[in-house]
């Protein structure tokens, strides 16, 4: 398997990291795009656990994308609010 995967999904797990640690949203939402490639690897090099853990990883994204996207909203509304 080629090097390039290492990289490639280290940066876009840092990245993802990098702006959920700046309290965005933006993050899980990368996180959660980031399994994608992690199904990828698993299936290109029969690695299956990473499956698994593909799965856990995006359940826990999702679920704090949807719970900081909701957040998020609920402050504009409160903002907006007379």
């Amino acid at each position: 398997m080629n090097a390039w995967w290492s990289w490639v999904l280290t940066a876009v797990g840092v990245t993802g990291l990098h702006f959920a640690g700046r309290r965005r949203a933006l993050g899980w939402a990368i996180g959660l795009g980031a399994q994608v490639l992690w199904i990828a690897y698993a299936l290109a090099t029969k690695q299956y656990g990473f499956l698994v853990s593909a799965g856990a990883y995006g359940w826990v994204y999702a679920r704090n994308f949807r719970d900081w996207t909701k957040r998020d909203h609920d402050a504009e509304v409160s903002d907006a609010a007379p």
